[in-house]
């Protein structure tokens, strides 16, 4: 995708791609070899229109009547995405919450790979995690631009967020996946998406009886 693409296509397109190469997935998985954006639609519960309009910012991927190839249309959306290639990512925080992270199977078959893991406790620095060590904050600058990371995973206290960002994106690290319940502030080249299980329960606590 041309890099002045990205700054036309609305970022909720972009955020429904990855569903769609989610449930791509698993069609294949189940020996699907064709599919259809009505196929795709009853499946996702978004309208088969909307799914063919995201897709057209990118290209013909499909023929009318035939429908998509569904490998080539996975990979293609792998391109676009550009998970087609595997990412390093640093994990800040050692944690409940950035163990489980350290220890979840999804993010490599996905494209991503954890490479380091770092806290500021001297309890854990130097302790294992599942096949890392766990580095001191200070090590932080030398790891990262050593691998030349660009992505960063956060789970550390709120009142530490901020900072630990600020140490993220001074040594290059584009985009973060905040799992801290505070808005970071970034500076508009870099991506930030924020994960708050609770946000999301008292969305939903609105619409129980």
């Amino acid at each position: 995708m041309p890099s002045n693409l990205s700054d036309n296509i609305p970022d909720i397109v972009i955020g429904r791609l990855p569903i769609y190469l989610r449930a791509l997935n698993r069609l294949a998985q189940d020996g699907h070899e064709v599919t259809s954006s009505h196929e795709l639609g009853q499946i996702l519960g978004i309208s088969s229109a909307q799914i063919r309009k995201d897709l057209s910012h990118f290209g013909g991927f499909g023929k009318q009547g035939t429908g998509y190839q569904i490998v080539f249309l996975e990979e293609k959306l792998r391109q676009v995405l550009k998970v087609n290639r595997e990412w390093e990512v640093a994990l800040v925080g050692a944690g409940d919450l950035g163990t489980a992270l350290a220890h979840y199977g999804g993010f490599a078959e996905r494209g991503f790979k954890i490479s380091c893991v770092f806290d500021n406790a001297k309890e854990k620095i130097g302790k294992p995690l599942n096949g890392f060590t766990v580095q001191a904050l200070d090590e932080l600058e030398t790891t990262i631009k050593a691998r030349a990371i660009k992505m960063a995973m956060i789970a550390v206290p709120a009142k530490a967020a901020q900072e630990v960002a600020d140490k993220l994106i001074a040594v290059g690290v584009r985009a973060i996946l905040n799992y801290a319940p505070i808005n970071l502030n970034v500076p508009p080249e870099v991506r930030v998406q924020y994960i708050d299980p609770v946000i999301h329960m008292q969305r939903m606590t609105f619409y129980l009886p």
